[in-house]
């Protein structure tokens, strides 16, 4: 299994996150946070097109419907966002949100099985280490401010649900913390219970960021600061750690012609980066896996 990490756009993201492999359009979308950037990869042409929106967009589920429309969570709330032909992004709040401190955003986010978004929250400055961050539900009836479900994160991140929705992962990958939560998860009512601790990351090499889950039920995470890419099996054992060439991807996803192509955001840091110069890049792995399709929000 050829698994060398291959630099598909040389994004120099600041912080790119949340990537979302559109099947429809053979084409990758992802964001760059500090740069309010959704970002398009055509797999086809390899041609690559931004879009600069007015506040920072930190994560997106694409929006059934058949347009180019997406849910996202940006710094005041959720918004429906559109891309634009001269390279904005149409934004319209959908749902505001009442953030405990000033200067907050949201963080990863993604849609469960039956098309809810969730998405958590946390302090710019994280180096704060604040625990004023919270995981939120969206499911398009909500009105005025979005409520939070679980509080008490200070980077919430790694969220993800297994192929039959039955259970929610999520993390805290702040260094104090490295830790990646299971849940059982109501399907019909879009509640998770039974909080476990899954995997203890400060057992393993980096940060547990973003995350995706494989047909098999297994568990990726992106180990930011060591760049690795770990698999988890549903017992929460590692199965496999793939590299990249820099040391903070953010989100992996499944995507390609047949999803088993493992796509990886990153950061590109400050400082001197002669050690790992494709930083803020967007690469493919080959993870021998198959992935699944990303749901739609509604």
């Amino acid at each position: 299994m050829a698994t060398q990490a291959e630099l598909i756009v040389d994004a120099r993201n600041a912080t790119g996150e949340c990537p979302v492999w559109v099947s429809s359009e053979q084409a990758l979308y992802w964001v760059d946070i500090p740069a309010r950037q959704l970002l398009r990869w055509d797999a086809t042409t390899a041609e690559v097109t931004r879009w600069a929106g007015d506040e920072m967009i930190a994560c997106i589920a694409r929006r059934a419907g058949g347009e180019n429309r997406w849910i996202a969570g940006m710094e005041s709330g959720v918004f429906e966002v559109m891309p634009q032909a001269d390279g904005t992004l149409a934004a319209t709040r959908l749902a505001s949100v009442d953030h405990p401190r000033a200067a907050m955003r949201f963080n990863d986010g993604r849609c469960d099985r039956q098309g809810r978004f969730w998405a958590g929250t946390m302090l710019l400055d994280m180096a704060a280490g604040a625990s004023v961050g919270s995981l939120y539900r969206f499911d398009g009836a909500t009105e005025g401010a979005v409520k939070p479900v679980l509080n008490d994160f200070i980077v919430a991140n790694g969220l993800g649900f297994s192929p039959d929705g039955r259970t929610m992962y999520l993390s805290d990958s702040h260094p104090s913390v490295q830790k990646i939560w299971a849940f059982d998860y109501d399907l019909d009512d879009g509640v998770p219970s039974n909080r476990r601790l899954f995997v203890d990351m400060n057992a393993y090499p980096g940060r547990p960021d973003g995350a995706a889950v494989d047909a098999e039920g297994c568990y990726w995470i992106c180990g930011n600061d060591e760049g690795l890419v770990h698999r988890f099996t549903p017992d929460g054992r590692l199965d496999r750690s793939l590299p990249v060439p820099v040391k903070k991807p953010t989100m992996c996803a499944f995507g390609g012609a047949n999803l088993d192509t493992l796509f990886v955001t990153s950061i590109r840091p400050g400082g001197d980066l002669t050690d790992q110069p494709l930083a803020g890049g967007v690469f493919a792995l080959n993870p021998g896996v198959t992935g699944l399709e990303e749901p739609l929000f509604g």
